[in-house]
């Protein structure tokens, strides 16, 4: 039998006849620390087939025993199927059981990807063998973007689900924009009463001119994000809330004018932004601005736990500061700081966030424009302009996740035939997201330790539904899991033939979970946008 799992472990012992074959008499027996993956089986497992997988003792036949030994590497697991007709799970800690517990239901069939059993819903047989495994980063992450496209909080953790599926363990929250707030602020309700909605939306690119005239939005309340951080921490996922400063801030302005360059223009009159691109209404550099997004993290700090949050995502891109050249204030704060220009200036606000992170026990992360003008030694970098910025902060000594926009930006369209739906960027194939690497050859070994890992982004500007979401994000993360967990040769050397066979059997597993995938043969008729515009770039994406 070929196990066909994804992504691809570190080594399959031989196979044997049947070792493990789960049915009404099978329990569980979970040792001290595994609860979380116990009742994961249990609700998900035992869903899918119709069985109780009631408590059960370690030794007796027919057991799926959980347990712990710190001697394997943190994540890393051990699934083997024994005497008694029984499958052991040892994890180097509750996170490892976890993972392992997912390359179970892999090997039970596509199946038990179900909600409920079928009538030919019986669980494969599992043959004798031993699969050892581990993760090559300890950062595999996707970043969601919800603020241009909301999604409700059920689709959130239907993503999370998915990012779990993959052995995925980080889950960045885009959470504001220009274009919307998504969280729950106590202290300041304008932010979602006025800041979450915009009047209308842009159909398709920028330079389209078709327009939604639906009012548009919706926010989490703060129990909402509470449920989805919990819901996460079951499934051994971290998650990165991130608050957009001192750019992409048009939606808190509009909510809160006087957050804005006031003394450039009239801020009363700004609107959450109906369109895309880069806004030019920025924060401006005051102590009122500061006071405020210290209240604003004071509260998203109590929404997400230490344990689950130990990095704050700030933004910091595409800042553009053209309002702080023309502004007194700004020009009279660069002076007053001695600052050199703009640039210091928005390194001067990174800081001061940086620095009151680091008091509460966090730690702050930022998209590569950070580096501009100057970064704190805690922070981290999101390396997203391609890899130099990554490169460059990782010989300086700071932490880095890979994501460069011309490799893993999953709203880059799939191939370059005409019916793909608003194409938008570089092509960007299952085969090239599959020979993506997170670490630049020609790196010192010590700025490489410095890579905490990778991870993939998708910007839903042109996403109008769930449905879109997906279309765009699979078959490419399981590609993109891929290499951010398992051992795989150089890129060029990567046997993507044997990739696309496992993707075969993965398919199956994802029209079980219901995922509206781009199928291998191009887009279904209704995945399809005739009429509405990309912007699709030609050529292979530079390598910068």
């Amino acid at each position: 039998m070929d196990m066909e799992l994804m992504p691809a472990p570190v080594s399959v012992g031989d196979q044997g006849r049947c070792g493990f074959l789960m049915d009404r008499a099978t329990t569980i027996a979970a040792q001290d620390g595994t609860e979380s993956t116990e009742r994961w089986l249990r609700s998900t497992i035992g869903a899918a087939f119709g069985l109780s997988l009631p408590p059960g003792v370690e030794g007796k036949d027919n057991t799926v025993l959980l347990r712990i030994d710190p001697a394997l590497e943190p994540e890393g697991y051990r699934l083997s199927t024994g005497t008694g007709r029984s499958v052991v799970i040892t994890g180097g800690s509750p996170a490892g059981v976890f993972w392992g517990a997912q390359t179970l239901r892999q090997l039970l069939g596509p199946e038990a990807f179900r909600r409920a059993p079928v009538p030919t819903g019986v669980p494969a047989c599992i043959p004798f063998t031993d699969i050892e495994d581990r993760p090559r980063f300890s950062w595999r992450g996707l970043m969601l973007d919800v603020s241009r496209h909301f999604l409700p909080k059920d689709d959130v953790l239907r993503y999370l689900d998915l990012l779990a599926a993959h052995k995925l363990n980080v889950f960045h929250f885009h959470l504001t924009d220009d274009q919307g707030w998504r969280v729950e602020i106590k202290r300041y309700p304008k932010l979602t009463e006025v800041g979450s909605w915009r009047s209308r939306t842009k159909h398709g690119h920028r330079a389209s001119e078709l327009w939604d005239e639906t009012p548009y939005g919706g926010h989490y309340t703060q129990d909402d994000i509470r449920e989805i951080v919990a819901y996460a921490a079951e499934r051994h996922i971290r998650v990165v809330p991130e608050i957009d400063i001192p750019g992409h801030s048009q939606a808190a302005i509009s909510a809160y004018p006087e957050l804005g360059n006031t003394d450039v223009i009239d801020t009363t009159t700004l609107s959450v932004w109906d369109t895309w691109g880069v806004s030019p209404n920025v924060l401006a550099p005051t102590d009122n601005t500061l006071r405020f997004f210290e209240g604003v993290f004071e509260e998203l700090l109590d929404l997400f736990p230490a344990a689950t949050s130990p990095f704050i995502h700030v933004g910091g891109d595409e800042c553009l500061k053209d309002q702080w050249k023309e502004s007194p204030t700004a020009q009279a704060r660069i002076r007053e700081l001695g600052l050199a220009d703009e640039d210091e200036l928005q390194s001067w606000f990174i800081r001061h966030f940086d620095r009151w992170l680091t008091v509460r026990g966090r730690r702050l992360i930022g998209w590569d424009e950070i580096l501009e003008g100057g970064l704190p030694d805690g922070a981290a970098v999101s390396s997203w302009r391609g890899y130099a910025g990554g490169i460059a902060a990782a010989e300086a000594g700071h932490d880095v996740v890979m994501c460069p926009e011309q490799q893993v930006y999953l709203d880059h369209r799939q191939a370059g035939g005409p019916d793909e739906p608003m194409p938008i960027g570089y092509v960007r194939t299952l085969e090239d997201v599959f020979r993506f690497d997170p670490v630049p050859p020609g790196l010192t070994e010590e700025a490489a330790g410095h890579i905490l890992g990778t991870q993939a982004n998708v910007w839903t500007e042109v996403m109008q539904n769930r449905s879109r979401v997906d279309y765009q994000v699979f078959p490419r993360l399981a590609a993109f899991a891929e290499v951010a967990w398992s051992a795989l040769p150089a890129p060029a050397d990567r046997d993507f033939a044997d990739f696309e066979r496992r993707m075969t059997a993965h398919y199956a597993r994802l029209d079980a979970l219901g995922v509206e995938y781009r199928p291998p043969g191009g887009p279904l008729p209704w995945q399809r946008r005739p009429g509405v515009l990309g912007r699709p770039i030609e050529g292979a994406p530079p390598n910068v």
